[in-house]
């Protein structure tokens, strides 16, 4: 692993020397949209990743639940490179048998019905975006029926109709008006849920775990009855799977036993290559919407198509859910015995972490100087969100410095602040 100067640098020039200068040029040059990144990282194997000064972090974030297979891995690297050299990009005036053979393998492991489709966009958001339109093809204005239902917490996308769908003030404030006709209803409360569900509403989208909100599962049964109520009065059923599809949970999908109307999926499906699907099921679902209601120039592309059908092959023939199934239940279970944990939440691998303090933000810095990179989702939240190959002993490790992590965190939160800087206005 080492420092990598991208190409087009003015000749003789040197390339940078540490990470800083890969920072100062950052802030010089990007929209900071994210605040300051917090490492420059220039190269990646397994599950540890590596910084322009040559230190090692074991990844336990997984570009946020999006690396399922690590980095750099050997059949996906293959599989993208191969491509490339074949057939890169065609736009959506055709296709390719690639494109095909993933919607069809997609579609096979959701257990789809006859004239059940895909739709293949770049993100998540995009993803949550084609499924608003098909919300708004559900609706009908002259019957009342316009209303789209999601949840308290919920985190949907950026885009501005995923972004309508997404609960957070801060998020959604500075971009008002946003769409109308969207609620959010209590968290996991089944009863607001069956009294707001009638025919004047189009749709329901709903995260099996809401990982934005600090890794929160819906209660046992919330699916099913949203399933029952929504198909009572003919609205849709979106589940949003973006960050829990693809064997994050152990399982293909986190809401397997309850078929919805459509499912979005992205991050770990291209195991690191920008992908996304919207999957709708049945055929009156699958025909809303018609040639020229949506599109996307690269989505489905030949690479996207590679990396993807890479990725479920690896995680089918090397009994990687059988992994996360077991490595994420140590992961959880020590970690709920530890003392400065109040609770531990998730499924797989997708945990998260409730401090007995606000110490969450101190905690990822100090991960980082111990070499592990975590996520903070709130001031006592941490998240998890490790590549699905991550193995018993790679988490031992993180749970043998947490103890310590975790005590620099409060000695760093108890110093007295002498900056004068600010981060208002930054995530």
């Amino acid at each position: 692993m080492s420092n990598q100067e991208p190409q087009g640098t003015p000749p003789g020039a040197a390339a940078p020397a540490t990470q800083q200068a890969w920072l100062d040029r950052y802030d010089s040059s990007l929209m900071g949209v994210f605040g300051a990144p917090q490492r420059a990282l220039v190269s990646g194997s397994g599950c540890y990743v590596e910084d322009a000064d040559g230190k090692q972090y074991l990844d336990l974030l997984g570009g946020i639940a999006v690396n399922s297979l690590g980095h750099a891995h050997p059949a996906l690297v293959a599989a993208v490179s191969d491509q490339l050299a074949t057939l890169g990009h065609v736009s959506n005036f055709f296709t390719s048998p690639l494109q095909v053979q993933l919607a069809e393998r997609l579609l096979s492991l959701a257990g789809a019905p006859q004239g059940s489709k895909v739709f293949f966009a770049n993100s998540g958001a995009e993803a949550n975006e084609a499924a608003f339109k098909l919300a708004r093809r559900n609706s009908d204005p002259a019957a009342g029926r316009t209303r789209i239902l999601a949840l308290e917490g919920a985190f949907h996308g950026r885009t501005m109709g995923a972004l309508a769908l997404t609960a957070k003030p801060a998020y959604r404030e500075p971009f008002e008006p946003l769409p109308a006709g969207v609620e959010h209803l209590p968290f996991g409360d089944v009863d607001a849920l069956l009294a707001a569900v009638d025919e004047t509403v189009a749709a329901v989208f709903l995260e099996p775990i809401q990982g934005e909100a600090g890794v929160r599962p819906l209660p046992e049964g919330y699916l099913r009855a949203a399933r029952d109520a929504t198909r009572a009065v003919g609205a849709l059923l979106v589940i949003d799977e973006v960050q829990t599809g693809i064997g994050r949970t152990g399982k293909w999908f986190a809401s397997e036993g309850v078929l919805p109307d459509a499912m979005t999926l992205a991050k770990g499906l291209g195991g690191g290559f920008p992908v996304g699907a919207l999957l709708t099921f049945g055929e009156t679902t699958s025909t809303l919407l018609a040639a020229g209601m949506h599109g996307t120039t690269f989505g489905g592309n030949p690479v996207a198509a590679a990396a993807a059908l890479a990725t479920l092959s690896v995680l089918e023939s090397s009994q990687v859910l059988a992994n996360v199934r077991a490595t994420g239940e140590y992961l959880r279970r020590e970690l709920a015995a530890m003392e400065s944990v109040a609770e531990v939440r998730g499924e797989g691998f997708l945990i998260g972490i409730d401090l007995d303090e606000d110490v969450a933000p101190a905690a990822v810095a100090a991960a980082l100087d111990a070499g592990f990179i975590i996520n903070s989702t709130g001031p006592a939240t941490l998240r998890l969100a490790p590549p699905l190959i991550l193995t018993a002993e790679q988490a031992g490790s993180f749970l043998d410095a947490l103890p310590g992590i975790l005590g620099a965190a409060r000695a760093a939160s108890a110093a007295p602040a002498f900056s004068s800087t600010t981060t208002e206005g930054k995530p």
